[in-house]
């Protein structure tokens, strides 16, 4: 007599097959962790825009990788691509646009909308890859191959370790330009490097998670730890927690419940930020002198 087949639960299903989504969660938890710890410097110094010019930047990166190797038969890894126009993206947003006549809003309005659509456009001249094209633009964390990992983990822990060391210059930069100046700090040497932090983070990142949750952990994360209220080194760490939790998290969530990862980790990402509001809201209740 034939023994039944017991059929496994979801939960069985993931110890059993845990090695393959090892690398996409550690890759979603550093990169989480790290833009989260960004963030902070993205929301006070009204950077968001220059975050999702980026993000879109780093997408174009991997779509012209794509297109140069199948139309021009050159190949460019597309991670390279996803860094290197980030890295671009960045370095433009960082001139001066009034020396063009422009805002600095106009200019992050037209670095958003071309790069945006221009991976649009060059996505459809690859139909071959359309499908990690829409992975790169909306986010599919099941595309982490070891490589990427092992990228997003060396350049996030350069990143962030650059970031720790440097701490008192870069947040006496940010939020302190005029006394930095007085006090001799190299100002526009910081700002680059904070900058450039950004912009490779992203790139990274991106070609890696998607560009619709990195630009998700570079944002929300602070908004969340800001909406507590607590002292800036809390901030960060809040923040760098918020990060992790989204990337980690929202993949969990779309594993078991069927959901796509990008989409998922965007989503938690915002009910954190609901969270923190929620949170806010019950202590200035229970002491309105805070």
């Amino acid at each position: 007599m034939d023994t039944p087949m017991v059929e496994m639960s979801k939960w069985e299903q993931f110890q059993a097959s845990f090695d393959l989504f090892r690398d996409p969660i550690l890759c979603a938890l550093i990169a989480g962790g790290v833009l989260g710890f960004l963030s902070v410097y993205v929301v006070l110094r009204r950077m968001v825009f220059v975050s999702a010019a980026v993000t879109h930047s780093a997408g174009l990166g991997v779509a012209l990788a794509f297109f140069a190797q199948i139309h021009l038969g050159v190949h460019v890894d597309p991670m390279l691509g996803a860094t290197g126009l980030s890295v671009v993206a960045t370095l433009l947003l960082m001139l001066d646009p009034a020396r063009l006549k422009l805002t600095r809003e106009s200019m992050l309005g037209m670095a958003f909308a071309f790069a945006g659509g221009a991976a649009v456009l060059v996505g459809d001249r690859i139909a071959q890859e359309a499908h990690d094209i829409q992975g790169i633009l909306f986010g599919t964390a099941v595309l982490v191959t070891p490589e990427n990992l092992y990228t997003v983990a060396g350049v996030g822990g350069a990143i962030l370790f650059l970031q720790l060391w440097w701490y008192r210059g870069f947040t006496f930069v940010s939020f302190d330009r005029v006394g930095a100046t007085v006090q001799g700090l190299p100002v526009r040497t910081l700002d680059a490097t904070l900058m450039m932090s950004v912009g490779i983070m992203v790139g990274v990142s991106a070609r890696a998670l998607g560009s619709l949750p990195v630009f998700a952990f570079s944002t929300l994360s602070a908004i969340a730890a800001l909406l507590l209220d607590f002292r800036l080194q809390w901030t960060f760490l809040l923040a760098t927690l918020a990060g992790v939790i989204s990337g980690v998290g929202g993949y969990l969530f779309a594993y078991f419940y069927d959901f796509p990862v990008g989409g998922s980790q965007t989503v938690l990402a915002s009910v954190l930020v609901l969270l923190a509001a929620l949170i806010r809201g019950i202590l200035d209740l229970l002491d309105p002198t805070r």
